[in-house]
């Protein structure tokens, strides 16, 4: 026998064991979580391990913005002439303009990939994410229901979901044009539409795959694309993040701030 045929006859035989799955996972290995209902469990505290949120595309480090590789598909976003040099004067203008150095909440899908973790709530009717950032929550609805008529301003947007075998697929319109991509000045309008793709890889990893489609700022659709991760510490939970754009305190004083600028 041929030295070359010895690996082909050994993995004939594991499939015909069913040994290894198609994909040439073991079997053995973790299998999916899933609820009463057979689809994937995602219920649990994730997280991105990327630098996307300073940056969707590749970047040198600067100081306090870590390097990246980026997650756009072909490192490229197809902006119409005008809307590339807005982003141009984004990005010169960044420390400034940046909505979330307002503490506006950092819209979809660029709270998916901010550097705080989010947990996942799931019931048949609604999957619930709830963001450590800002304690901002985010609702997908599953009912079936059409997005509500009419153009809405949501930071937020508004989420319809449904299932395509294990992947959670996300319908995403009625956005508001005041939230960016990342702190580079990446943005978009209120035509904003997002598909978003969340495909368990395994127990503790989610493929998150986004298309987006801005036809007043965009040329063509472009999809962005990264891991997310388990938070699988002992004890993982969600913690306090507060923002402050401004002064909170002298709206919303903590004890001993006013004794504090009072004696200075």
């Amino acid at each position: 026998m041929r030295k070359h045929a010895v690996p082909a006859v050994i993995a004939a035989i594991a499939l015909s064991y069913g040994l290894l799955t198609a994909g040439g996972q073991s079997s053995n290995g973790p299998a999916l979580r899933r609820t009463a209902n057979g689809h994937p469990d995602l219920s649990g505290v994730w997280q991105v391990m990327n630098s996307a949120a300073w940056n969707i595309q590749g970047h040198h480090a600067q100081k306090g913005v870590p390097a990246g590789l980026g997650v756009v598909e072909g490192d490229d976003i197809p902006y119409q002439p005008w809307a590339a040099e807005k982003q141009r004067q984004n990005y010169e203008n960044r420390m400034k303009a940046d909505p979330e150095g307002k503490c506006f909440l950092p819209g979809v899908p660029r709270i998916m990939y901010m550097p705080f973790p989010f947990q996942i709530v799931q019931s048949n009717d609604r999957v619930t994410m709830l963001f450590e950032y800002v304690h901002a929550i985010r609702y997908v609805h599953m009912s079936g229901k059409a997005h509500p008529e009419g153009h809405i301003d949501w930071w937020l947007g508004d989420s319809r979901g449904r299932w395509e075998g294990d992947t959670l697929v996300v319908d995403v319109v009625h956005f508001n044009e005041d939230t960016w991509f990342d702190r580079a000045g990446n943005f978009h309008s209120d035509a904003l539409h997002l598909v978003e793709r969340y495909t368990p890889t395994g127990p503790d990893h989610i493929d998150y795959e986004v298309t987006v489609e801005d036809e007043k700022v965009f040329t063509r659709p472009w999809k962005m694309r990264m891991p997310i991760y388990r938070r699988v510490e002992r004890n993982a939970q969600l913690l306090e993040y507060e923002c402050y754009a401004f002064d909170w305190e002298k709206y919303y004083p903590y004890p001993g701030v006013w004794q504090e600028e009072g004696s200075r």
